[in-house]
């Protein structure tokens, strides 16, 4: 009984991080919901009438564990120093060269997110994401099925108004991606404005542990003259490497002794860059492996 109550939940496991990641935006924090997802499957798996559908009662319980986090979170207005990022995750290539999935997953849509409410957020996700139909969502989040419907319009809409519909293709990026690290590296700052938005903001998420801008840095020129000030201050031995990190390319920044200290990311859009997402927080980066010197 117990191999299938486990088997049962592996099935589900990946779907479920899925949605918590994108829920909470930290892989900790999404490891920990499904992980309470598992102890309470296995008490409720032990009654038969109690689980009609696995996959639904284990969505149900991890969207809803995600929505009490976040609220709680809410109530606690925890101070945070600077940008407030999504924890990095790495992905593989496979992710990266699917673009609404890849899309889905970006910092620059993780932060969007952000400006919906707990339940909106899960609503929107199941529902453009996960393809889940109405009647489902309502059960999921229980909420009425008209009302999911507006929260979804609403979510869609306003989601919309801050983000070009269709994601940058998936060469695109890694292109401009690889332009935009070789500018960095030659020093280059005309041709690094020239592949920058007018518009383009930087992030940079130290978390009050490590020195990064405070605020939001906007305008080509202000972005490129900080891009290149942060590499003059990068240590002498370190490294970077490329990785795909949240369904898109960008890098990891290494000490000497193959310890990750920091991650870059771009959001691409009408062939420009139009952000860049640097987190340096050391306390995100626990699902960046080292490398090897």
């Amino acid at each position: 009984m117990q191999a299938t109550v486990a088997d049962t939940f592996q099935e589900y496991r990946p779907l479920l991080f899925s949605i918590a990641y994108r829920m909470l935006g930290s892989v900790m924090d999404a490891e920990d919901a499904v992980q309470e997802t598992y102890l309470r499957w296995q008490r409720a798996a032990g009654d038969a009438t109690a689980v009609a559908s696995p996959k639904s009662y284990l969505t149900t319980v991890v969207t809803r564990l995600c929505i009490d986090q976040l609220r709680s979170a809410e109530a606690r207005h925890t101070a945070f120093v600077g940008p407030d990022l999504p924890e990095p995750l790495p992905t593989g290539p496979d992710v990266a060269g699917e673009a609404e999935l890849a899309d889905s997953l970006s910092t620059a849509f993780l932060v969007l997110l952000r400006t919906l409410s707990p339940v909106e957020r899960a609503v929107f996700l199941l529902r453009e994401v996960f393809a889940y139909d109405y009647p489902e969502i309502a059960q999921i989040t229980g909420k009425g099925e008209a009302n999911c419907r507006q929260l979804v319009r609403r979510a869609r809409q306003r989601l919309a108004e801050r983000r070009p519909r269709f994601p940058a293709p998936p060469e695109q990026r890694r292109r401009l991606t690889d332009q935009f690290l070789r500018a960095c590296v030659d020093g280059d700052l005309d041709g690094l404005v020239a592949l920058l938005a007018d518009d383009i903001t930087l992030w940079s998420d130290g978390g009050g542990r490590v020195a990064a801008a405070r605020f939001p840095i906007r305008g080509a020129l202000h972005v490129g003259r900080a891009m290149l000030g942060i590499l003059r201050k990068t240590p002498g031995d370190a490294f970077v490497r490329p990785a795909d990190l949240n369904g898109t390319p960008g890098f990891v920044a290494y000490l000497a002794d193959g310890t990750p200290f920091g991650t870059l990311t771009l959001d691409i859009a009408g062939g420009r860059v139009r952000g860049v997402y640097i987190v340096v927080n050391p306390d995100k980066l626990h699902a960046i492996p080292p490398a090897a010197p």
